[in-house]
């Protein structure tokens, strides 16, 4: 992590991002934007911490715990010393924002220095909540709710999300050496590690795919079921993500998940992401209860 970076501002961050997730940040009121940019831009920097390849693995192991001091600083009222977290504080104050949900997100992005490989499911569901639901536990209170039931809506979205983005980067995990898929479903379909590695397209990667597929549209399932009706306007930008991101699962699912290999990411265009969110925009402006996403 370069010293510029280091004090970019979170808007300049998160435009650098041009990530899908904070696209959807536009459906949101204007001091909620804001707030959501500077938290996604704390999200985005800490995970480029983790995964600076060319950093030693020690270097990155102090920086995250530097990271996660500064903001415990910020959550107990104290005084951050990093530009970026002392621009988060203002949130986590008008939010009420929680430091066991920065821990959480802070664990998952440690994991991923211990370890390159995921062993089973369960071991998967712990690294998505982490890594994706603690983030969507942040973000809800950002968002607004009268329904309590929305922070399980948001842990539903994160892992529907984070099964997604899995699914997308297997080649560009694996040009890092890293596979997320778990070693209990590689075994079951016969899948070496070596052959993702190395970007080997064959049957059995496929149903292994397939069934990564499955439970990941079991999480938009759940996802669907979990928003509160009383919460569809508030949670826009929640439901603005989770059709993207099933845009995403489709199109992969579609070429057969040869493109999953493909070092670079599948990326929608942009007038297919524009066309999806005001899809979800109408639906939401007309009271809709059709769901924005989990059916073909």
């Amino acid at each position: 992590m370069s010293e510029l970076a280091e004090v970019e501002t979170g808007e300049q961050i998160t435009r650098r991002s041009a990530s899908n997730l904070a696209l959807s940040f536009i459906a949101l009121e204007k001091p909620r934007r804001k707030a959501m940019t500077t938290l996604y831009a704390f999200c985005r920097q800490i995970d480029d911490v983790a995964d600076e390849d060319s950093s030693p693995l020690e270097s990155r192991r102090i920086a995250l715990q530097d990271w996660r001091d500064d903001v415990q600083r910020a959550c107990d009222g104290g005084a951050p010393q990093k530009p970026l977290v002392r621009e988060l504080q203002p949130v986590i104050d008008q939010y009420g924002l929680q430091f066991e949900h920065f821990d959480e997100l802070i664990k998952g992005l440690e994991s991923d220095l211990e370890q390159d490989r995921i062993e089973s499911f369960e071991d998967l569901e712990l690294y998505c909540y982490r890594v994706a639901s603690a983030v969507g536990l942040l973000s809800v209170e950002v968002f607004g709710y009268r329904d309590a039931k929305c922070q399980d809506y948001m842990v539903a979205l994160g892992k529907s999300l984070q099964y997604t983005n899995i699914l997308r980067d297997i080649g560009n995990d694996a040009e890092r050496g890293r596979i997320y898929l778990p070693q209990e479903a590689m075994e079951k379909f016969g899948v070496e590690p070596r052959s993702i590695l190395n970007g080997k397209y064959s049957t059995a990667f496929h149903n292994l795919a397939a069934e990564m597929a499955v439970r990941a549209r079991q999480h938009f399932q759940n996802t669907v079921e979990l928003l509160p009706a009383g919460d569809r306007r508030s949670m826009i930008a929640g439901e603005c993500m989770a059709a993207v991101y099933w845009r995403i699962l489709r199109a992969l699912e579609k070429a057969k998940f040869r493109s999953s290999l493909d070092p670079v990411p599948l990326k929608l265009s942009k007038f297919t992401k524009l066309s999806v969110l005001l899809g979800v925009w109408s639906r939401t402006f007309f009271r809709s209860s059709s769901p924005n996403y989990g059916r073909d």
